[in-house]
């Protein structure tokens, strides 16, 4: 069964990876994926903190940006507590793990995305996400370190155990992977671009990251993706 992916974007300190490594095998997730760490990689403060959890640093992959850390993923969550200017569902990390059990059995990559220690997520790392991901905290003091947040997905994944087959609802063919969405994005934004669709420079990140928003939130599967591609490279050849 395919492991969930964790995903941390831009991690600081070594200690706080090791943490995380090690909560993560606590609960059988050996997938960890790391987005430029400040520090590069490997990190030597990270073996220590991780008690252990070796396997999980030896396997670590290193990457340059969010789209390319999820490029293989199908569904993707982006665990925040705050408030996003983005239309994306927000489920708890029970009800994403019940997701998650339903992707695994169609052998379907997930991946969950933690923020930076200091200042969590960006808009633009969020938008790569389908949906967000909140646990239930004390509303007056919300902050988890890494660890604490990593650890809290991790326990609900494992468990969170149905052995009834499922299929995806959307598709049973199964949903595109994030490769395949962003491909889409891009497309369609340089398309638009090219007819002065974005008209302000001021609006013009905020108007890509709705685009995107759009395109994650219909579940495309492999087929649909390449057949918007099609049409886009039709109306674009006619209107040539």
């Amino acid at each position: 069964m395919i492991s969930p992916a964790i995903v941390l974007v831009q991690p600081q300190l070594g200690e706080n990876i090791g943490k995380t490594a090690r909560a993560m095998l606590n609960f059988g997730l050996t997938d960890l994926r790391l987005v430029a760490p400040r520090d590069g990689w490997p990190n030597p403060t990270a073996g220590p903190a991780a008690s252990g959890a070796d396997q999980v640093l030896d396997q670590a992959k290193v990457f340059d940006t969010v789209a390319e850390a999820i490029a293989d993923c199908h569904r993707v969550y982006a665990t925040t507590v705050r408030t996003r200017d983005m239309a994306k569902a927000v489920v708890t990390p029970r009800q994403a793990a019940s997701e998650v059990s339903i992707l695994q059995q169609n052998s379907q990559q997930a991946a969950f995305l933690f923020g930076r220690e200091a200042s969590g997520l960006s808009n633009d790392d969020v938008a790569h996400a389908h949906k967000i991901v909140t646990a239930p905290v004390n509303p007056s003091f919300g902050s988890l370190n890494l660890a604490q947040a990593v650890i809290l997905v991790a326990y609900e994944l494992f468990q969170f155990d149905d052995p009834t087959p499922a299929e995806l609802t959307a598709h049973p063919e199964g949903l595109a992977t994030s490769e395949e969405i962003e491909g889409l994005h891009q497309h369609l934004s340089a398309e638009l671009a090219a007819r002065g669709y974005f008209r302000s420079e001021d609006r013009a990140a905020n108007q890509k990251r709705t685009l995107r928003n759009l395109v994650l939130n219909a579940d495309f599967s492999s087929q649909e993706v390449q057949t918007l591609r099609g049409i886009i490279k039709s109306l674009v050849r006619e209107k040539r």
